[in-house]
């Protein structure tokens, strides 16, 4: 017989095999409602769901904040003094987690130094290069660098050795920032004949500043009787001693009547009073005498560059480091891929690597010395993602935030290869997206809502984008959704003439935009849309500019203060109460004196995350007890401020509340799509999409009527494919009242919907800046001749 042989039985999985998801149990972060779900790792998961159903929330604020809370914890008290500190996310069990990368729309700051180069460390390394090879040889890295000042210092210093002695001591640092811009490149310069009369005296009302009457307090008090100026005397007749005190006078105490004021020169107190506000934020007139006041110049020692007279004589090849960093950024590339020198082979394959990963990002058509504040929010991402192009980690979470925004259709297939790509090398990558095309490469989706702000929070749906078309979600449902062409366009009413157009890279462009119609301009990123609209329409013609800057303001301002909405509520309140309007301002009078009316106590913990912990006083409300005992329409205040934008237009539409000129402003609000928002939610927590909408909203109501030319930078950002629909009849609107509306956009639903397109291209940087198409967008699917022609004709199904 033969002997029976067994078969051989699977080895058990290993132990460490099984923790191949990601779970989160009871997660409650913001609008989100006790979400449990499993992610799996190593996988592509798509997030979806209308803006404001808490998909930021799960992903960013509670799955990415906790990866990254845990790997500081690793560090040692003394580094972790140094981060940022964060609280644990309100969530019950969170399992699985590996390192998480961000990559965010978070602009890039805005600070004036700051560019391409130096936020990806490519100057960096440009430095190190020049200093080695740069001939004539000027100095260290150091020299090259235009945020390091020259620095020279001698005289005595004390060494503390034993017996104490003054030693002779001379110091000198050569830095490579321009002494007159001090490296910003441009000199702001503020025309002093905006802002006075200079034949007339103070005291016969020189000042042509708005709100500056000449029987104001600051103007003839603080200026006519602080005893430095003659207000009777013309202010062309002052003398040397006059001018330097009335412009530029340090703050200084003076007695005007009894009263101790600060006197403080002209210059400095237009600076603090003006140019250190939110520019959007100010009143039409307002923001018009800033624009005229204030003008920005190159400099004219170092042309814009910047640098030092000595960092642009040193070069390689004839080529300075202000000439490098101002190629773009392939051309650069090819120059770098010629130097062959061994003595710094390192430095070249690490800067031509970098160099690489932006060509292949597609931002190739970029500038190392481009200010990191121009860029857009979709080019602000990208350029964070150059870092981790070529990582040799594995294992990694990456946390995206709508990666195709501001990308051309052409241009979002290149960007689904690199998230493919990273998840193909063993990441986990989750992608919070709207765009079908991005959906439609998910292994795994999941949909949150049903509906924004309270009404979402939920998980709707889990499984694949074919699960998901059927599923009967509002994603789901809208996932097929395209817009049609229309039968018949507007005709203009006129038109805006813009000839000769060279900023950045635009080739000398003439172009009529239609005005009375609805104006798309489009094109591949880069291709010059928007130095065509921001940076060529003229000035003066009536236009205003809605983009997705942020919002200056603290964790104070709100949806209601940012709109002017809480005036006309805080005094509904006064007069149904006989009490002053102050005191329903958590900013003023009626704040809770334990919280400052912020409605948070926040604890300072040194290293450990700092702890805010509602107030006890008002128990988070921010007004004082006795403010809360005054009622409008059966609510007080702190309610009015937790309600939705919807409940609050529902509130004060009728009844016992009706007022008309919140519910206008309610109204629009809600028209924008930003029904969710609560009316105290702070500002910092906005989206950029959501902050574009909120300028849009408090553009409306400017009184300019008919004429006005409203410029929208993609305003379907973070907007969900349900809410595109919303957008395009907000856009109609506001051409139905008379306005003419230019919109730059990549998103085909608008293209398809407009009166007219101007497409740019044909390619980005060097390869663009000339018009390529003008017509109607059936013209445009017709005639097949650029990218954005393929893909509207593809899209629309022509």
């Amino acid at each position: 017989m033969a002997p029976r042989t067994k078969t051989p039985q699977p080895p058990a999985p290993h132990a460490a095999d099984s923790h191949d998801l990601i779970r989160v149990h009871g997660a409650r972060e913001n609008n989100l409602k006790d979400v449990s779900i499993e992610l799996p790792k190593r996988r592509l998961t798509v997030f979806t769901g209308v803006s404001g159903s808490g998909k930021s929330s799960l992903v960013f604020a509670t799955i990415a904040a906790e990866s990254q809370r845990l790997i500081n914890e690793t560090y040692p008290a003394f580094v972790q003094g140094f981060m940022p500190t964060q609280a644990r996310p309100d969530v019950d069990v969170l399992d699985g987690l590996t390192t998480a990368i961000i990559v965010d729309q978070q602009r890039m700051g805005s600070d004036p130094r700051s560019t391409v180069g130096t936020a990806t460390d490519a100057n960096a390394m440009l430095r190190i290069l020049f200093s080695r090879l740069g001939k004539p040889h000027i100095g260290p890295p150091g020299a090259f660098a235009f945020n390091v000042p020259s620095v020279t210092a001698s005289g005595a210093i004390t060494v503390e050795r034993g017996n104490k002695k003054a030693v002779k001591a001379t110091f000198s640092r050569t830095g490579g920032m321009c002494p007159r811009c001090e490296g910003r490149g441009t000199v702001s310069d503020i025309d002093l004949t905006q802002l006075y009369d200079d034949s007339k005296s103070i005291a016969e009302g020189a000042f042509t500043i708005p709100g500056w009457k000449s029987d104001s307090w600051w103007t003839v008090r603080i200026y006519a009787e602080s005893g430095f100026l003659d207000p009777n005397k013309p202010i062309a007749k002052f003398t040397m001693r006059e001018m330097q005190d009335f412009l530029y006078k340090e703050p200084t105490k003076v007695k005007v009547e009894g009263s101790t004021l600060t006197f403080e020169g002209l210059i400095p107190k237009i600076q603090k009073s003006f140019l250190s506000k939110d520019r959007e934020a100010m009143q039409p007139h307002i923001r018009e005498f800033v624009d005229r006041a204030v003008t920005f110049a190159t400099c004219p020692e170092c042309e814009g560059t910047r640098l030092t007279e000595g960092a642009r004589s040193s070069k390689i090849k004839k080529i300075s480091i202000a000439d490098a960093c101002s190629m773009e950024i392939r051309d650069l590339a090819e120059w770098v891929r010629g130097l062959d020198e061994p003595s710094v082979a390192p430095l070249l394959e690490a800067l031509q690597q970098t160099l690489d990963s932006f060509v292949e990002i597609g931002l190739g058509y970029l500038a190392l010395d481009r200010p990191s504040g121009t860029l857009s929010g979709g080019e602000a991402q990208r350029v964070k993602m150059i870092r981790h192009l070529g990582s040799s980690l594995t294992d990694v979470t990456y946390v995206f935030d709508e990666p195709t925004i501001g990308l051309h259709p052409h241009d979002i297939q290149r960007m689904n290869d690199l998230l493919l790509r990273l998840r193909d090398k063993g990441n986990t990558v989750l992608v919070v997206e709207h765009k079908p095309e991005a959906i439609a490469i998910a292994d795994h989706v999941v949909d949150l809502g049903p509906g924004a702000g309270t009404a979402g929070g939920t998980v709707c749906f889990e499984g694949t984008l074919e699960g998901l078309r059927a599923s009967g979600t509002v994603t789901g449902r809208h996932l097929d959704d395209r817009a049609v062409l229309k039968d018949e366009v507007r005709k203009p009413t006129g038109a805006l003439e813009i000839r000769g157009a060279t900023a950045h890279n635009l080739q000398d462009v003439d172009v009529d935009i239609p005005l009375g119609v609805l104006t798309v301009i489009t094109g591949v990123a880069g291709s010059g849309k928007s130095s065509l609209v921001h940076g060529s329409i003229p000035a003066g013609e009536n236009v205003i500019s809605v983009d997705q800057s942020p919002i200056k303001g603290s964790r104070r301002s709100n949806p209601a203060t940012y709109t002017g909405l809480l005036e006309p509520i805080r005094k509904a309140f006064a007069k149904a109460n006989g009490v002053k309007p102050a005191l329903f301002s958590a900013n003023s009078e009626g704040a809770c004196p334990t919280c400052n009316g912020a409605g948070v106590i926040f604890t300072d913990l040194g290293v450990m995350a700092s702890v805010s912990s509602p107030c006890e006083d008002c128990e988070g409300k921010r007004f004082q007890a006795s403010v809360l005992d005054y009622h409008l329409g059966g609510r007080d205040i702190s309610e009015v401020l937790a309600m939705s934008v919807t409940e609050a237009e529902e509130f004060f539409g009728s009844g016992e509340a009706a007022l008309p000129a919140a519910h206008k402003i309610l109204d629009r609000l809600v028209d924008v799509g930003l029904g969710y928002l609560s009316l105290g939610q702070p500002l910092t927590t906005l989206s950029g999409g959501e902050r574009q909408r909120l300028k849009l909203a408090t553009h409306m109501g400017d009184k300019g009527g008919g004429g006005q030319v409203v410029v929208l930078d993609e305003p379907t950002t973070g907007l969900h494919l349900a809410d595109v629909e919303q957008l395009l009849g907000l856009l109609d609107r506001l051409v139905d009242s008379g306005k003419s509306v230019i919109v730059i956009e990549h998103h085909q639903a608008v293209m398809a919907h407009a009166d007219w397109i101007i497409d740019l291209g044909p390619g980005a940087g060097h390869d663009g800046g000339k018009i390529v198409f003008e017509g109607t967008p059936a013209d445009l699917v017709a005639a097949r001749s650029t990218l954005t022609g393929e893909h509207l004709a593809e899209y629309v199904g022509e």
